[in-house]
């Protein structure tokens, strides 16, 4: 299995490794655009994962067999955006990660291999992120080569009909974070574990008119967004 190529920015929630500095380390081109993708002489299979747009008919024909897609999260309950947020405030038992075919739908395509784990009781959202990312580079360990190979059996999300579907977009996170206090302590603890993510602006509240930021103590505000901090309950931060 030859890598012809990646193309990849730098994410907020990328630290010391991201996609870039690995394939500097390890030697795979790097492009610089899609268009440097579309430019390349032959792909046989396209991964696509966490990409921010969704590929137009014209470029994923680039691939000559197949174009997959690394969602992470089960399908096709949680398609789309903020989909870890949206789990705990569900209330969801189980999450997990799944490879599927891609088309021009937002991850519509038929699943290949999936992974399921059950969620902590009073899980944060950033421990439900990296819970996903684990059990993501097992999936993506564990069946790679059999995609590559053409060993998989495809499923159809519409057959399989004792699951739940949603889609979210990502310009839905900016009301989810919002927290009314007449609401329940059990309901904005909630809204404050679902929402709260280290790189991001925190959960807020409207105060006379101002927006006013919830940050529990486990993260401190840095610049409009939090940074992780100790571990301890939620506290109300009015800057």
């Amino acid at each position: 299995m030859d890598i012809v190529g990646a193309l990849s920015t730098r994410h907020v929630l990328d630290e010391e490794e991201s996609v870039v500095s690995l394939c500097e380390r390890e030697g795979v081109p790097l492009l610089a655009s899609l268009e440097d993708y579309l430019a390349l002489p032959e792909v046989d299979v396209l991964f696509s994962v966490q990409y921010e747009r969704i590929l137009t008919s014209f470029e994923l024909s680039k691939a000559s067999e197949l174009n997959v897609n690394l969602h992470m999260a089960p399908l096709p309950e949680y398609r789309g955006c903020n989909q870890f947020s949206w789990a705990l405030l569900d209330g969801a038992e189980e999450f997990g990660t799944t490879l599927h075919v891609m088309n021009e739908r937002i991850d519509n395509g038929d699943i290949l291999f999936e992974k399921r784990f059950p969620i902590p009781a009073a899980c944060w959202v950033e421990d439900l992120y990296a819970l996903t990312v684990a059990a993501s580079v097992q999936l993506f360990a564990e069946h790679a080569e059999q995609i590559v190979t053409g060993d998989y059996t495809r499923t159809k999300q519409s057959d399989i009909s004792a699951r739940t579907s949603s889609l979210h977009f990502r310009d839905e996170i900016s009301e989810m974070k919002r927290v009314d206090l007449s609401w329940e302590a059990d309901k904005i603890h909630a809204h404050v574990r679902a929402t709260s993510m280290p790189g991001f602006p925190p959960p807020y509240y409207i105060a006379d008119g101002q927006q006013q930021h919830i940050v529990a103590s486990r993260y401190a505000l840095r610049n409009g967004r939090l940074e992780r901090g100790s571990q301890h309950p939620v506290q109300q931060d009015g800057r």
